[in-house]
């Protein structure tokens, strides 16, 4: 009898229950914020990436309460790093603060501030004069365009003056609901939170305030945050974030609540 062999030379493919097997599928949908600061994928094992504790061992309320006490005595004013004279100059220095850093703002308005403080002056500014302040802010163009409206806003429908209210302050051009938390926080005293990109990995990082967008991720922290502290907490987070929970190499090791992290990953 003759031996029948593969035209090249090679085995045929094995079968499993008359079926050939198939190269399992990838997964390429976005990776969910829950999974902040883990890999997308853990070479060589099999196994799914680890991510955030479940929500059966989400923070007990002494633990938050912990946090925030001990946020407290390390820094017991916190202050905003966006310099600023008054609400008005606060509420353009958060405008022009999207996709930009403090410290990028802060070198370009400190010329613009002292000619152009209020909403009169910084329309008798102009567009093209406030470009040139601005320039070095990523989006300049479409920004003084925007802080040239809501100052004709600001004098034409409120008096020249700032609103109280986040509804007031979300209809104002390049103003949305964080700039509207920033401004009522820190202008005006209230207890908001808001949600930038350091709080947004800090409360789903750690576990405290999961949540898949900046809104739900606010509601939570709202929810949790004992009231004796949601004046300061959103200062708290933000400068943690910002120096101590890193996007990419979190300082665990300084870390003053590292014991209450329920981050999988953390190096202590």
């Amino acid at each position: 009898m003759t031996k029948r062999t593969h035209p090249s030379g090679a085995k045929p493919a094995k079968k499993s229950a008359g079926i050939l097997a198939a190269k399992p599928r990838r997964n390429k949908g976005t990776q969910s914020p829950l999974a902040v600061g883990t890999k997308a994928v853990v070479k060589g094992t099999g196994r799914a990436p680890k991510r955030l504790r479940p929500s059966s061992e989400s923070w007990t309320a002494a633990e938050v309460h912990e946090a925030f006490r001990r946020f407290a005595v390390a820094n017991p004013e916190p202050r905003g790093e966006l310099e600023h004279l008054n609400p008005f100059t606060l509420l353009v220095a958060v405008v022009l603060s999207a996709q930009a850093t403090d410290a990028g703002v802060n070198k370009a308005t400190r010329d613009l501030f002292p000619i152009a403080d209020t909403p009169a002056k910084m329309l008798a500014l102009g567009e093209e004069r406030l470009r040139d302040y601005i320039k070095t802010i990523g989006l300049y163009r479409t920004k003084a365009k925007n802080v040239i409206a809501l100052s004709e806003k600001l004098i034409n429908e409120f008096g020249g003056e700032v609103p109280r209210t986040r509804a007031e302050l979300e209809s104002l051009p390049g103003a949305g609901r964080k700039t509207a938390n920033v401004v009522l926080n820190m202008a005006f005293g209230q207890p908001t939170m808001a949600v930038d990109t350091h709080v947004f990995r800090v409360g789903n990082r750690t576990g405290m305030a999961p949540g898949k967008t900046p809104l739900e991720v606010e509601l939570n922290l709202e929810r949790v945050i004992p009231p004796e502290f949601m004046l300061h907490a959103h200062h708290w987070l933000i400068l943690h974030g910002r120096y101590t929970c890193l996007a990419r190499k979190p300082r665990c090791e300084v870390c003053i609540i590292n014991d209450l992290c329920r981050w999988p990953e953390k190096t202590v």
